[in-house]
């Protein structure tokens, strides 16, 4: 199966469907190593700009038009959402997706256009909804970046990990705790929030200390 490297960003993920044809079970398998587009990323982990994506896709044609069942492998770079620690891994996801013929679109709107007044006036929201989800090629040609970045993006991990066990960071001095090592403590950091309330205990004490002193000089 031949590997093609497809340098310009803009057309990597476009798929001419001339060799396919329109009759129905004919399939079409690609392989392609393509740049990754921008914004394949969530807050902590993405995919970078132009890194080498592995995508492997089979078109078949279908009566209404070319369903696209595909595979992509693609790297990650990010940090760790414990320790905040820089990562590498890579992600691999699946996306099928039908994309219809354009000239299909008139011949689906006549078969509305049989149903009497009343349902179309009710109908009309939903059908509005449907085209707005649904893919068309352009012609000849299928532009896969959409199911492709949408399949990538859900697949990115929301609390990437620099490994399974991670234990984060020192919450007292914001060491990563892994560097630090188990002998790690902070036994005489002070709580803020007991500092009031032991200011108190100590003008107390040193109340009954000065007081102490003065019955022993008063016996004395």
């Amino acid at each position: 199966m031949p590997n093609t490297r497809t340098h310009a960003p803009r057309g990597a993920l476009v798929f001419d469907m001339r060799l396919l044809g329109r009759q129905a079970g004919s399939a079409l398998t690609q392989a392609r190593t393509v740049p990754a587009p921008d914004d394949l990323r969530l807050e902590l982990i993405g995919v970078p700009v132009g890194a080498d994506v592995a995508l492997e896709v089979r078109f078949e044609a279908v009566s209404e038009g070319v369903l696209a069942t595909g595979t992509t492998t693609a790297p990650l770079a990010g940090e760790c959402a414990r320790c905040l620690a820089p990562l590498t891994s890579s992600v691999t996801a699946s996306f099928t997706e039908l994309y219809l013929y354009p000239d299909g679109r008139h011949d689906r709107h006549d078969k509305h256009d049989r149903h009497d007044k009343h349902d179309r006036h009710d109908k009309h929201d939903e059908y509005e909804e449907q085209d707005d989800e649904e893919r068309y090629l352009d012609g000849d040609l299928l532009d896969l970046e959409p199911a492709f970045r949408d399949a990538v993006v859900l697949a990115l991990p929301m609390s990437p990990l620099c490994r399974e066990d991670c234990p984060g960071l020192c919450a007292e001095c914001g060491v990563p705790l892994a560097d630090a090592g188990p002998g790690h403590r902070h036994e005489d950091a002070a709580d803020p929030r007991w500092a009031a309330l032991r200011q108190l205990n100590d003008q107390a004490t040193n109340h009954q200390d000065r007081r102490a002193g003065a019955i022993d000089l008063q016996e004395g």
